[in-house]
């Protein structure tokens, strides 16, 4: 009898867990490697959309996502000073309609506690820091450091923007500063007004985005509506740090939006403990795969968050590779092929989609934000575009 296929994911992040998930429960041997020494995923807010709810829906989350998630009716463009309608446009309704599950917002940490509660705590190796891997022979290899190695049928690094795996195989990448820098915070909602500005947009329950000159905010609830999310960029040419763990203040994000919507500004100086980062650009990769070890999530395409799309492309490519390894288990070489031949165009159209809105964003007055239809329409589980 053949022995089971043993598959290494490096990285215990949301891509990493959801293709854990899929491969677990399609009967695989896999192990997760994390370099942190706790399980845990940091962060706020993330936006699920109907092509990333739709894989979660597929391994049986639903229950889950129900129970902390929440559905926006509606996306609203706000202008930065006086919190009038640019732009008001069915979300989750049309998402229901069009591609048959809803537009999610949610906590990355309850994401993250669902997914990991999928594969077994034995399955799941904390303090491993790898720092390279390769293929010699039919056999891939993890080293970690120390020295220690590790080998498997085949490895997925999945080990987010800074991956040792990426760099082991195609060298150092060359992220660009955009010149922008980001605070992340969230609000309690029983401060948040219901009704703003003269159009009475409600931050309880919309996703809305406040546009101005020099910077953007974009809000939506989370924990089943209980929390305000706020994704804050800003123009800023000193070089920022690339990281979402170095803490900011209030007082900070009121000096940055001063001038901005006295009810914005009212509800920043609610915000509890926030974060900032650097918000950096890459152009896409032209190869994921070297023999026996694929990338995954961030490691192969880190885009920058204008479409709120990160998350998803990260869940399907756990999906995809669950797929592909499945459909070609006795060729692992056509399994990987097949798996960065689907996912590589797509991620790529999607991080340069996302440049674009950026700048598009920089733009006075902005216009109006690119179609997403055809990302929301693909649905991962059959490999084409969804049909009602």
């Amino acid at each position: 009898m053949a022995r089971k296929l043993r598959i290494a994911i490096i990285g215990g992040g949301i891509g990493g867990l959801t293709a854990a998930a899929a491969l677990r429960a399609r009967d695989y041997e896999i192990n997760v490697y994390e370099r942190a020494s706790s399980l845990s995923e940091v962060g706020a807010g993330i936006q699920i959309g109907p092509n990333g709810v739709r894989v979660l829906y597929a391994m049986g989350f639903k229950p889950q996502l129900d129970a902390f998630a929440c559905s926006t009716p509606k996306f609203v463009s706000l202008t930065f000073d006086t919190a009038q309608f640019r732009l008001s446009e069915p979300l989750s309704d049309l998402s229901v309609g069009k591609y048959g599950v809803p537009y999610l917002t949610m906590h990355r940490a309850d994401l993250y506690d669902a997914l990991v509660k999928d594969v077994p705590d034995s399955n799941v190796l904390q303090d491993q820091n790898c720092i390279g891997a390769f293929t010699r022979g039919d056999v891939a290899i993890a080293r970690f450091e120390g020295g220690r190695e590790i080998e498997a049928d085949v490895i997925i690094g999945g080990d987010g923007v800074r991956s040792a795996v990426r760099e082991s195989l195609f060298g150092q990448d060359t992220p660009r500063y955009t010149g922008q820098t980001c605070f992340r915070a969230m609000v309690p909602m029983d401060v948040v007004p219901k009704a703003i500005g003269p159009d009475k947009a409600n931050l309880h329950v919309d996703n809305a985005g406040w546009i101005g000159p020099k910077g953007h905010v974009i809000c939506y609830p989370i924990r089943a509506g209980k929390m305000l999310n706020l994704f804050c960029g800003f123009v800023n040419d000193a070089w920022a740090e690339e990281s979402w763990t170095v803490p900011t203040s209030q007082d900070e994000m009121q000096q940055v939006f001063a001038g901005w919507s006295p009810i914005l500004l009212d509800i920043l100086s609610h915000a509890q403990a926030g974060f900032k980062w650097g918000l950096h650009d890459r152009d896409p990769m032209q190869q994921w795969t070297k023999g026996r070890v694929t990338l995954l999530g961030d490691a192969a395409h880190p885009m920058m968050p204008t479409l709120a799309q990160g998350g998803c492309m990260a869940i399907e490519d756990g999906w995809s590779i669950a797929r592909c390894i499945d459909e070609n288990s006795n060729d692992i070489p056509r399994a990987l092929a097949t798996y960065e031949g689907e996912r590589r165009p797509r991620t790529s159209r999607v991080q340069l989609q996302a440049r674009q809105q950026f700048l598009n964003n920089k733009k006075v007055p902005a216009p109006p934000p690119l179609s997403r239809e055809w990302i929301f329409a693909w649905d991962a589980t059959t490999g084409k575009d969804y049909t009602a």
